[in-house]
């Protein structure tokens, strides 16, 4: 007979280790994930709210916003208006998993399994993840981080290193690179460089500032446009590092406070394309192990009981007229996605055939599946993969709303070939952040005259900014540049729509 895992809801570390070796056992043989060295620690519920203030991060400098984070989230939990996450799990080489203390053995073999596997396998492998990050040198890079936010203060004061940290988080959406074609962030070489950096940058000064005039200038075309757009590297959607390079007035310690937190931006940013994708790989991969784990015999019937429990409750998706309906529940779509790519694998029928003939009926799901996992994010992967079977099961529709073609809402797509075409573009493009994301990009600077910064927020389909929240993070963008900063909205045949001007604050001001 089988020797079972555990017995009871209780555990000890040597139950974990059985667990977590019996978990890889399947992750590695039966699914051929691929994962980076795993540890798991265990932590209480005040650790996992502190957690929850610093974005998962064992290591993170300080700053007054994760305190706030931390204050809301204890209160909320101390009066039962929420609950806290199982586990929580890090983007690192080795994979961090936190377990929470309170969970039964048999919660901590499902966290195990979707964290531990899951998320580790498609943190190793998807292409976003391997492009934009670097597991291996992130938490070197964050111990740095912390000291060198810790060193600043002690130098230039508590206030002064805020200020700065307050502008470049307002900023921080905007302080990413969209598109591939630049060189892979090596953390690491990244803080060495960090010292020589500052040296240099302490000797030098900027070309560009040198050609500004001193005085009153009596043309404006002392800088060709061409050339000052060439030095300046315009136009540069990167507001961090276009203010990391080219403002005129920021000390090198806040040139290195700005492109600290854009190298953290950027580390982030494939989880926003790959919510979807994660979760649903995730939950597939813990619904595989956990089962397997049953027709083994090393769980037992009432274990898988109180697994399927949690997990019903982690895909479930509200009805569109349920109160609690906000949109699709990332777990619901991602594993109800992945389990009808297996049925499309195994069983197809015609219509799968017509749609995917690629993957229909080639017997192979993980193989299917980890090609999947690695090469698309949640937009590319919607649009390929969402079949008409499961838009029937899931019961989806699109309705259009556009006062400018027409009063009220209508249905626009049906169950119809047509209509599933429509209803996986427009949920495809849910999820695609040059759909969803303001694009914003610095254009020009009036070198000649005011040295006034210009930003043109390119509108798509009417979608402008909110007026309060443009005039906030404006004010933050011109504490830093030190001049006026201008942002104009313009559609899509170059007409403005609205102008924003904001001029910087005295430092006594902001302080």
């Amino acid at each position: 007979m089988t020797e079972r895992l555990f017995e009871g809801a209780d555990w000890d570390f040597h139950t974990l280790q059985r667990i977590t070796d019996a978990c890889e056992e399947v992750a590695t043989k039966d699914l051929g994930l691929d994962v980076y060295p795993n540890q798991i620690e265990v932590i209480t519920a005040e650790q996992m709210l502190d957690a929850y203030s610093s974005v998962g991060m064992p290591l993170f400098y300080k700053h007054w916003s994760f305190g706030k984070q931390f204050a809301f989230h204890e209160a909320s939990y101390r009066k039962g208006l929420m609950g806290l996450a199982y586990e929580i799990v890090i983007n690192s080489s080795p994979c961090i998993s936190y377990l929470m203390e309170e969970n039964t053995a048999t919660m901590q073999t499902l966290v195990i399994a979707h964290a531990a596997f899951g998320h580790n396998h498609f943190f190793k492998n998807n292409y976003l993840f391997r492009q934009w990050t670097d597991a291996d040198g992130i938490l070197d890079y964050l111990d740095f981080a912390k000291k060198y936010v810790m060193s600043c203060e002690d130098r230039y004061g508590r206030i002064e290193v805020e200020r700065t940290l307050d502008a470049a988080h307002a900023l921080m959406s905007h302080g990413i690179d969209r598109y591939p074609g630049k060189k892979k962030l090596d953390l690491r070489a990244e803080e060495k460089r960090a010292g020589r950096r500052r040296q240099h940058e302490e000797e030098v000064f900027n070309d560009l500032w040198r050609t500004v005039p001193a005085g009153k200038s009596k043309t404006r075309s002392a800088i060709s446009i061409e050339r000052r757009r060439k030095l300046l590297g315009l136009p540069q959607e990167n507001l961090l590092y276009f203010l990391e390079k080219s403002a005129p007035r920021l000390a090198p310690w806040q040139r290195e406070l700005l492109r600290i937190v854009r190298h953290i931006a950027q580390y982030f940013y494939p989880q926003s394309q790959t919510k979807v994708m994660n979760e649903g790989t995730a939950t597939y991969v813990h619904y595989r192990i956990m089962t397997k784990l049953h027709q083994q015999g090393r769980i037992t019937d009432g274990n898988f009981l109180e697994f399927l429990q949690s997990h019903t409750n982690v895909v479930f998706q509200p009805e569109f007229d349920d109160p609690r309906f906000s949109g699709f529940n990332p777990y619901a779509l991602g594993f109800a996605m992945m389990q009808d790519i297996e049925r499309i694998v195994t069983r197809p029928e015609d219509e799968d055939r017509e749609w995917f003939p690629d993957i229909a009926g080639k017997n192979d799901v993980m193989g299917v599946l980890r090609d999947v996992w690695a090469n698309y994010r949640d937009e590319s992967f919607i649009a390929q993969f969402l079949s008409p079977k499961l838009m029937r099961h899931l019961r989806m529709f699109h309705l259009h709303d556009d006062p400018e073609e027409r009063a009220g809402i209508r249905v626009d797509a049906i169950h119809d070939e047509r209509g599933f075409r429509r209803v996986r573009r427009e949920l495809a493009r849910q999820h695609d952040v040059g759909y969803i994301d303001a694009n914003i990009e610095v254009v020009d600077v009036d070198l000649s005259g005011d040295r006034r910064l210009i930003l043109h927020h390119h509108v798509i389909k009417g979608s402008q900014l909110n007026e309060t929240d443009a005039k906030r993070v404006l004010q933050h963008l011109a504490d830093l540049w030190t001049y006026d900063v201008a942002l104009i909205e313009v559609d899509a045949n170059d007409k403005v729509l609205r102008e924003y001007v904001v001029s910087p604050r005295p430092i006594s001001a902001v302080a």
